[in-house]
């Protein structure tokens, strides 16, 4: 199993200098390559002969000498970042590559262990064509490492993303299944096959820091361009945003763990954020509640812990079905919270409702473990 554990890096002057150096080459790289595929294509397609091949990282060496400082496995998996960005726009999962820009692109570059080149002694770990850098290791891990990521915030904070090869973890069953309602008024409503239902607040970091936000961009926009006063402004904006980027992933991360280590069957509603958020008067807060995000973490601590993961079809009525006699009598708009079943009469709150639903799922794909009479059809 490869699992990536990420660390903060506390590189020198010099050696911070040298990674913004290697990150700068590694986003060149990847530029200049896109742009002379893009050229070959239109060069077959309008003279008709055969395509010629497309350069090498290390045959831009000689025309930009710069290059030779970086480190060459950064620039070759650069390559191989926009090798994997092809394919997927070919398997039309993905839109056609674009090229990386210095100011908003994440700031990162890749590398690899060739005989302990990566690797962790005391408080420090080496990094090839570096050296050793110190960094806090808050968790230990066992195994081999097989690359490392380092990334730069936009505050210029250094974090170091080793990618480890190691044993699976113990498979230990747990004794749940559950549905989970995502939502805006809760973040989360999840109801298990003890018919046990938690409401989990939405913690709305943005909405929260919005007001502290706005006095922080408009101090950076009364600044002249070019001037320290500017860069200490846009520093203290960008420590603003990553304090409620840090928020919002620490609330998600211990969410989806502690679902993962309770429920054996995680059933989830499939939602499309980003056609959501065509709504203008709500895509504010569907943006910071982080869905996708949420979504993304069951699945692969799913995988790790043995643990099965569903995803309800997205045309899945959860919310317009009655979880008592399954019948469906009439489409219920946003503003409505509660209902009564026009066929059996039952009383539902909407949320708890289509998390009752969506457990229904879980029996249906592993009938292993079965509902509680009061769920039963």
């Amino acid at each position: 199993m490869l699992k990536g554990y990420k660390y903060r890096l506390h590189p020198t002057p010099a050696q911070a200098e040298f990674l913004i150096r290697t990150i700068g080459c590694a986003r060149f790289i990847y530029n200049k390559l896109l742009e002379d595929r893009i050229t070959i294509h239109e060069e077959a397609k309008a003279g008709g002969g055969p395509r010629r091949k497309p350069p090498t990282p290390a045959s831009y060496k000689p025309l930009f000498p710069f290059l030779c400082e970086a480190d060459s496995l950064a620039l070759a998996n650069a390559k191989l970042h926009l090798d994997a960005a092809f394919a997927k726009f070919f398997a039309r999962t993905a839109g056609f590559p674009v090229f990386k820009s210095r100011r908003k692109a994440r700031a990162s570059y890749t590398t690899n262990n060739q005989h302990g080149t990566i690797r962790i002694e005391g408080d420090r770990v080496r990094l090839p064509k570096i050296g050793f850098i110190r960094f806090t290791q808050h968790r230990s891990f066992n195994g081999k490492i097989r690359s490392a990521t380092v990334s730069m915030t936009k505050t210029g904070t250094f974090f170091v993303s080793l990618l480890v090869e190691q044993d699976d973890e113990p498979w230990v069953p747990a004794e749940h299944k559950v549905g989970i309602d995502l939502g805006l008024g809760h973040f989360a409503v999840t109801t298990n096959d003890a018919l046990v239902t938690e409401k989990i607040a939405n913690p709305r970091n943005l909405r929260k820091a919005e007001a502290r936000l706005k006095r922080a961009q408009r101090a950076l926009s009364r600044k002249k361009p070019g001037s320290k006063n500017r860069e200490k402004a846009r520093l203290l904006l960008a420590r603003k945003h990553e304090q409620v980027r840090n928020r919002r992933n620490d609330f998600l991360h211990k969410l989806s763990r502690r679902i993962v280590d309770e429920n054996q069957v995680v059933v989830v509603e499939t939602l499309k954020p980003r056609e959501m958020m065509q709504n203008r008067r709500l895509a504010k807060s569907i943006g910071d509640a982080g869905w996708g995000e949420f979504v993304r973490q069951l699945e692969y601590k799913c995988r790790f812990y043995g643990r099965t993961l569903i995803k309800a079809d997205p045309w899945f009525a959860s919310t317009q079905v009655c979880s008592n006699c399954g019948e469906n009598d009439g489409r219920k708009g946003l503003d409505i919270w509660e209902w009564t079943c026009g066929t059996c009469g039952a009383h539902h709150d909407r949320d708890v409702n289509a998390s009752l639903n969506l457990l229904r799922l879980a029996d249906r794909n592993h009938p292993g473990q079965g509902l509680p009479d009061e769920l039963g059809p």
